[in-house]
């Protein structure tokens, strides 16, 4: 008989980890904590409007076609995708509003006038970015992180150096680039997703391929439905999936996970899988004896940003609006070092406003827009009703000086979101938003483990451990942790003898790894 592994949580780790299982051939329940699937990529409808929660940038298209493609599908089974052109917009000092075009020769046009002769450097930082992406997601993002022993082939220490791991982004940009407002625009997914640029690893840019090389996406309907074609293909394979199953205890006996307890009863497992917020599972879920890492571990890990977001619904169309618009009216560094280096609410924020309805008329009623605003923000902050309200009318001021007209006037449906929110529907870790920060000392094996070394049948998936934060990166991380579970938890009784009994060649510095 097949073993039965849980999955907690049907976020997108939690969904890949259960349908790469299940294609290989174990029986998997998903408990999810909440009435509906996607963790921070939840969906919620009212007064006509759709408002995704969560992710809204669709990068890496091609990480969700080879995800789909292992299952003999296609993104196209699922959802429709389209190419936004522009990309984006991003607001400058001035003000300045500048669309970032989907066309290489449009956007090398851009960089010129800024500073002549920078296209030219722009196809050479993008070249390197490419060689990134491709050995950084081709290779190391499906790594597991567990041994110093999966770097030890040469070839992949002489790609480490060209990786540019011991560099920082900060530096590394400015080898390219002088000029303000492009230092800005290749930091930007610095600050959304990580850690200051001096911080980061010159690795990530990478980030930045994806963006300006290979485009920003969106599927029709909203990012949900990412996570309803991620549903249909693991009930495809098998996947149960149950709601509004909060997991209360990780049941251990002499090392190993019998099952889980939630509010309905026990329920036993062969394997457990923890996709839900990793300091959760470990320092809440499992008693102290068997725990991986203690508090003070988890104290000193740099996290990356919390936010505070905003759903707006609005009866009328807002003028000079893109799909997703990037307000960098203020100061960029002072933003950076007030969620990282000084933590605090910041004083003259950053921002971020998706408007879906520009290009989807699906998610919001005739004549009406859609808008999702986002402030990244220091992890661990308290945020009390006043203090949202004071930074929704900041923001709002200037989103109204950019369009020309007034919106709060006109919005008939209106959310925030932030810290209390986070950690009461996520158990997320000092309210982060994005997981762990992607610096140096948080990279690969020294993300916490996706093991856990005291429970032998226990494993950890999501944006606290290996790869990291983002979409895309969670996507790998279930299929990363699928594989570690069928090395060392063959999938019957059968299945275990016939390993036993098979000769397995110990692994060569000359085999190929992946």
């Amino acid at each position: 008989m097949s073993k039965h592994v849980l999955v907690i949580g049907s976020g997108f780790a939690g969904l890949s980890a259960a349908t790469s299982l299940a294609q290989r051939g174990y029986r998997v329940t998903i408990l999810e904590k909440n009435e509906g699937p996607g963790g921070r990529a939840r969906v919620f409808r009212t007064q006509g409007f759709t408002f995704d929660m969560g992710p809204s940038w669709y990068w890496m298209p091609d990480i969700f076609e080879q995800y789909f493609a292992r299952f003999g599908r296609k993104v196209s089974d699922y959802y429709n995708l389209v190419r936004l052109d522009p990309s984006y917009q991003v607001i400058f000092k001035g003000p300045e509003a500048v669309d970032i075009p989907a066309a290489m020769s449009e956007l090398r046009q851009l960089f010129e006038r800024y500073e002549p002769g920078s296209a030219a450097r722009l196809d050479e930082f993008l070249r390197q970015a490419a060689y990134k992406y491709k050995v950084g997601i081709g290779k190391f993002v499906h790594m597991p992180g567990r041994s110093l022993l999966e770097f030890a082939d040469p070839r992949l220490l002489v790609d480490a150096v060209r990786l540019d791991l011991l560099q920082s982004m900060h530096k590394h940009v400015r080898k390219f680039f002088t000029h303000p407002r492009l230092l800005e625009l290749v930091e930007f997914p610095i600050l959304f997703l990580g850690a200051t640029s001096e911080n980061t690893p010159a690795l990530y840019s990478l980030m930045n391929y994806a963006d300006l090389a290979m485009g920003t996406w969106y599927p029709m309907g909203g990012m949900h439905k990412i996570v309803e074609g991620m549903v249909k293909l693991a009930q495809e394979q098998g996947v149960t999936l149950e709601y509004n199953q909060e997991v209360q205890q990780i049941v251990v006996e002499n090392g190993r996970a019998t099952g889980v307890q939630t509010a309905t009863g026990f329920r036993a497992a062969d394997v457990v899988v923890a996709g839900a917020d990793y300091h959760h599972a470990e320092q809440h879920l499992l008693a102290p004896q068997w725990r991986h890492y203690d508090e003070a571990y988890w104290n000193k890990r740099t996290m990356a940003p919390s936010s505070l977001l905003f759903y707006l619904g609005v009866n009328r169309r807002v003028d000079k609006l893109r799909h997703h618009n990037l307000f960098f009216d203020e100061d960029f560094s002072l933003h950076a070092e007030e969620i990282y280096k000084d933590p605090k609410w910041p004083s003259r924020p950053l921002f971020y406003v998706s408007a879906p309805s520009q290009t989807d008329s699906s998610v919001a009623p005739d004549g009406c827009e859609n808008l999702f605003l986002l402030i990244p923000v220091a992890p661990d902050l308290p945020d009390p009703e006043e203090t949202r309200e004071h930074y929704y009318h900041l923001i709002m001021d200037r989103l109204e000086r950019h369009c020309g007209h007034s919106i709060r006037d006109a919005v008939v449906y209106k959310r925030s979101y932030a810290h209390q929110d986070f950690q009461q529907d996520y158990h997320s870790y000092k309210g982060n938003a994005y997981g762990l920060a992607n610096t140096l000392r948080q990279t690969a094996i020294l993300k916490p483990s996706l093991k856990s070394n005291k429970v032998s049948n226990l494993y950890f998936t999501g944006q606290l451990t290996v790869p990291g934060p983002g979409v895309p990166p969670s996507l790998i991380s279930g299929q990363v942790v699928a594989v570690e579970v069928e090395k060392e938890n063959p999938v019957s009784l059968r299945a275990e003898r016939s390993n036993l009994s098979a000769a397995t060649p110990a692994p060569t510095l000359t085999d190929k790894p992946f």
